[in-house]
């Protein structure tokens, strides 16, 4: 496939912290993905809550399936305009290896816990994943990645962190935080497939588990159009079959948007290089019109499933298994495993134990430190 001039190319990449011979059958964002793909870091996945517990239902999206799901939607993107379709597919499956369990509930625990400690930001995370918490190679820490990929994983990030990683690495993957700079396309596209999978299957899940019906989502107007035009094309076509056409019909009209108007985007502003596209707004979006409707909908998802009482429910005790775990740690690091313990930072080696964790190991630590047993229908 030939590549737009402000594609990143792997032939030009800014390469690795630790030099490495060029794979002879790979290039280096291909590399990447299979790095990403074999490391610890990602099999843990499968057993990460998205939304739902993992106990909740076998057929709920985990870390894993949403971060598959993403990759795809990036690489349908990418393709038609000339962007890096392996960086993006590396990208797309690195960049939630840094989330705690139990999704967002343990994330903001962890981090009202590291609060005194420097706080967890889970992108940051993700880069300290692959940066230096894997440890598979002889010569160094981490995965090695090259630097485009560490760029697009590292999606947000604090100016105080920004600064220490400045600090650590002149010229690295904090700058462009400091400098108000744009990630390369690769990475804002993933950002973009991000949110257009989490829409998609949470709705999925949302109706699957009984926390919303699929005559609520309906009225949302993104989804309420398309579910609308299945049922004109297919009149007797209702429950989990409406849902599914209704969902993939609304995925394919947010990839062409969001294709049409990037190529729209592109055309204004004109970057002929990777680093001129760096330098002007974000170029990988959804037209107005798009924007508006996706923002309803994840107004819709936030109050009706994120903030349901069940939901709400199972949140509490997550935070609670996390901040317990936390504790205990932090007054007695022996209860770690050995090479978290004998680290020199203690609060910073805990929030990555914990960090690493499944959902169903956090129950088992939390059910052996403390004897209680919390979200019993997870624990063994």
């Amino acid at each position: 496939m030939t590549l737009a001039p402000y594609a990143c190319d792997p032939a030009r990449t800014r390469g690795r912290r630790h030099a490495e011979l060029a794979p002879p059958t790979r290039t280096d964002f291909q590399r990447d993905r299979d790095r990403i793909v074999h490391s610890t870091a990602f099999r843990r996945l499968v057993y990460k809550t998205q939304v739902f517990l993992n106990h909740e239902g076998d057929l709920f999206r985990t870390r894993l399936t949403h971060s598959l799901e993403v990759a795809q939607l990036a690489r349908s993107i990418a393709r038609p305009l000339g962007l890096n379709e392996d960086l993006v597919e590396a990208i797309a499956l690195a960049h939630d290896l840094g989330h705690t369990p139990f999704g967002h509930a343990g994330q903001d625990a962890l981090n009202e816990c590291m609060a005194a400690h420097g706080g967890f930001e889970h992108n940051l995370q993700s880069l300290r994943v692959v940066d230096a918490l894997e440890e598979r190679y002889p010569d160094f820490d981490g995965l090695n990645l090259c630097f485009e990929t560490r760029e697009g994983i590292l999606k947000h990030c604090s100016r105080a962190n920004a600064e220490k990683l400045e600090a650590a690495e002149p010229g690295g993957v904090g700058r462009r935080f400091l400098d108000r700079a744009q990630p390369s396309l690769e990475a804002q596209l993933c950002n973009l497939a991000d949110e257009i999978a989490y829409n998609a299957h949470d709705i999925d899940d949302g109706v699957r588990s009984g926390l919303i019906t699929l005559e609520q989502v309906a009225e949302v107007a993104l989804f309420g159009r398309h579910c609308t035009d299945a049922q004109r094309d297919h009149p007797r076509l209702h429950g989990r079959r409406l849902l599914y056409e209704g969902i993939r019909r609304m995925l394919s009209a947010q990839v062409f948007d969001a294709i049409d108007a990037t190529r729209a985007l592109l055309a204004m502003h004109g970057p002929d290089s990777v680093d001129a596209a760096r330098q002007m707004p974000p170029l990988v979006a959804f037209s107005a019109a798009s924007r508006a409707e996706s923002t309803e909908l994840k107004g819709f998802l936030f109050h009706n499933l994120y903030r349901h009482p069940r939901v709400g429910e199972t949140t509490e005790q997550a935070q609670e298994v996390v901040r317990d775990l936390f504790g205990r740690y932090l007054a007695q690091p022996q209860e770690m495993q050995a090479g978290f313990a004998a680290r020199g930072d203690t609060a910073r080696a805990v929030a990555d134990y914990i960090a690493g964790m499944t959902d169903r190991y956090a129950l088992r630590e939390h059910k052996r430190l403390t004897g209680r047993r919390l979200l019993a229908a997870a624990a063994p």
